[in-house]
């Protein structure tokens, strides 16, 4: 399924708009553009147009609910990376696993316990990065960083874990309707648990997904090396 060849052309204008946007956001802050992946969020689009995108060159998808990636997932070449960037129900962990690259939302303990026993019992692993609430925004998800510390202690002693889990790096998201400043501290402050759980674990976590359409340049400046971009990449489509 494709979608029409104007509305296919836009999208894939629309993408190559994001990359210079990431990479000018990169090299204010000194960094290598490189160094940033922008993860396409398709959740509220169709097979159509998801596979506009990657006809565009964008292999990394995202989607919010594992139900939408068995759906697209059949319908889009294997080269496809799969981001799950919402939650993820420990009742569809067995199905989805074989069809993400990463899971951004690894929210809880029991969640974690799940993937690790459904990952053996598959003889595979899956990558992940910890969600970390990081905002004042009381909707936001994602663990305390007190318990997203106490589930680290547990981490590290554990290799069954470790071997079937493979932490890469921490996710957040920033308050809605925060102002410049408290956007990029709130960013800030995630940088800092990666780099201090890494010091203290001993761990190599090197992913940071942090900020969306509306504040995504912020997150580079911040360390982000995974951007999730939605709304503005479907932004001026004509009608299918």
């Amino acid at each position: 399924m494709h979608a029409s060849s104007l509305r296919a052309a836009k999208i894939q204008e629309n993408y190559r708009e994001i990359l210079r946007q990431v990479a000018s956001a990169a090299q204010a802050t000194g960094r290598n553009p490189g160094d940033i992946r922008v993860v396409a969020v398709t959740k509220y689009v169709g097979v159509a147009d998801a596979m506009a995108l990657v006809d565009g060159g964008c292999l990394d998808l995202g989607e919010s609910r594992p139900q939408s990636i068995w759906q697209k997932a059949a319908a889009a070449p294997s080269t496809v990376r799969w981001h799950l960037i919402g939650h993820l129900q420990r009742n569809k962990v067995r199905r989805t696993l074989p069809q993400i690259h990463l899971l951004h939302s690894l929210d809880s303990v029991r969640l974690a316990e799940e993937l690790a026993k459904e990952a053996s019992s598959l003889d595979m692993s899956i990558g992940v990065l910890l969600e970390v609430q990081i905002a004042q925004d009381a909707s936001k998800t994602g663990m305390a960083p007190e318990d997203a510390a106490a589930w680290l202690d547990r981490y590290v002693t554990e290799d069954q874990l470790r071997n079937r889990v493979r932490l890469q790096g921490l996710m957040g998201m920033s308050s809605l309707g925060a102002d410049a400043s408290q956007v990029r501290r709130e960013f800030a402050s995630l940088r800092s648990w990666m780099e201090i759980w890494n010091q203290r674990y001993g761990l190599e976590m090197s992913e940071l997904s942090m900020g969306m359409s509306q504040d995504f340049e912020a997150a580079i400046a911040e360390g982000s090396t995974l951007v999730r971009i939605g709304s503005r990449l479907f932004e001026g489509l004509p009608d299918a």
